[in-house]
């Protein structure tokens, strides 16, 4: 059916949020604010379709069970458990850091991003190696 192609989509929205982070965080080190907060934006759209997609395609394809064994399979359990969990952190604090930003509190945004960062891009790398596992394996 259409909608078991959107575990491919998926993952290149994971794939994009990832490159869109690292391409804002580079721009806040180099003090390129709009740059930084025009790719932050980006990363955030690019999750919330990344979500959108992943339940549509969770509820009209159900889920697909990893087929590897061995040592590889405790290693799945263990990146998909904590890419879950982390991801579940990660909605509100990438909410509540973008609100900070865009409400103009810029030392509580930046606080909460040194947390928010290192968690979103984990999240995003993890859920495309998932991806990689249960679409190679």
């Amino acid at each position: 059916m259409w909608y078991e192609s959107l575990a491919h989509v998926n993952a290149a929205l994971n794939g994009t949020s990832a490159i869109l982070l690292v391409l804002g965080y580079r721009a806040v080190r180099r003090k390129a604010i709009g740059v930084h907060a025009r790719f932050m934006v980006a990363a955030f759209v690019t999750s919330s379709l990344f979500l959108a997609s992943y339940v549509t395609y969770h509820i009209l394809a159900g889920h697909k069970t990893y087929s590897g064994g061995g040592p590889l399979h405790a290693v799945y359990l263990a990146i998909l458990g904590s890419h879950i969990v982390l991801a579940v952190v990660t909605v509100p604090l990438a909410v509540t850091t973008l609100i900070l930003a865009a409400t103009g509190r810029f030392e509580r945004h930046r606080r909460l991003a040194r947390w928010t960062f290192p968690i979103w891009i984990y999240v995003s790398v993890t859920g495309v190696v998932v991806y990689l596992m249960l679409y190679s394996a």
